[in-house]
């Protein structure tokens, strides 16, 4: 057997190897004011059909993929497909029916807003 038919049958006989796509934990910044808790994530290159959001028994769950397509044969690789995956526990104030989201410029943008019962209130004082 030559050294060639060699290597073409060990290479027949190789499974064939997949790239994992690497989860990360995206950036946040959190901000909270008397009407809402507002979260902000990093997202870079994640389209909008790539974003999920899940508020379920108390967790919000953040996910999404950025997707690299390639063409030609890799010279330098640093930047590749990343999933991006964060949760976070949700307080009881906050009216999860009412939870917006937008994205702009790659940053997830969620409004978390707080309910009527959660919102800090002036009380009158009567004169008796």
């Amino acid at each position: 057997m030559d050294e060639k038919t060699e290597m073409v049958k060990r290479e027949e006989s190789m499974p064939e190897r997949r790239r994992e796509i690497p989860a990360v934990a995206p950036f946040v910044d959190i901000f909270e004011n008397d009407n809402e808790i507002l979260l902000q994530a990093d997202m870079p290159g994640v389209d909008k059909k790539d974003i999920t959001v899940n508020v379920d028994n108390g967790k919000l769950a953040l996910g999404g993929v950025r997707k690299v397509e390639t063409t030609g044969a890799a010279q330098w690789e640093e930047f590749e497909s990343v999933e991006f995956q964060r949760t976070f526990s949700v307080p009881q104030s906050i009216d999860v029916e009412k939870i917006e989201a937008e994205l702009k410029d790659g940053v997830l943008c969620l409004h978390l807003p707080k309910s009527e019962a959660a919102r800090p209130r002036q009380i009158e004082i009567k004169s008796a």
